[in-house]
């Protein structure tokens, strides 16, 4: 499935009132519609601005119809969701170390220095570290890569910082 197989319509809350209304009260013969219901429900109240309507719900599941994911060797990257997968299994990372590795990723091959990275990711009141950056990347490295001491992903330039392969 490709974005052009997609067709997004808006839909105002006179619409979503109406689906909520008919749903409650003829509910076709569905499992799926108490997954609708709720997903209605969410939208009217506040909690989400969107739901999406898949018959594919494994691609769903999967970020398919998220495209703008960066996807290097078995790592994948979502920034709107800031979730992080290695071969399908989901990785908790820190917000700061989401925001490294994104950062390095969205411009993979090109090497940063630990101050470059450093600005990059932190707002200016943030005391820049040497050592600092050194630990989110070493705790990176345990959580992304294969083998942390032979790292693919994130690699070491010695004397001037780091480069996320754009090869691995």
């Amino acid at each position: 499935m490709t974005k052009e197989d997609i067709r997004v319509v808006p839909v105002d809350s006179t619409l979503e009132l109406w689906l909520l209304e008919n749903l409650l009260q003829e509910p076709p013969e569905s499992p799926c519609v108490p997954l609708l219901l709720d997903a209605v429900r969410d939208v009217l109240s506040g909690k989400k601005s969107a739901f999406l309507l898949s018959s594919h719900p494994e691609l769903v599941e999967r970020d398919v119809f998220f495209t703008d994911g960066i996807k290097v060797g078995d790592l994948e990257l979502y920034p709107k969701t800031r979730k992080v997968r290695r071969s399908g299994a989901d990785i908790s990372l820190t917000p700061k170390e989401f925001d490294i590795l994104y950062f390095l990723a969205e411009n993979r091959g090109d090497v940063f220095t630990k101050e470059q990275i450093y600005r990059a990711v932190w707002a200016d009141d943030y005391l820049m570290d040497d050592s600092n950056i050194m630990a989110f990347i070493r705790k990176l490295r345990k959580k992304i890569e294969p083998n942390p001491d032979a790292p693919v992903y994130i690699q070491t330039i010695w004397g001037i910082g780091y480069k996320f392969n754009d090869q691995p």
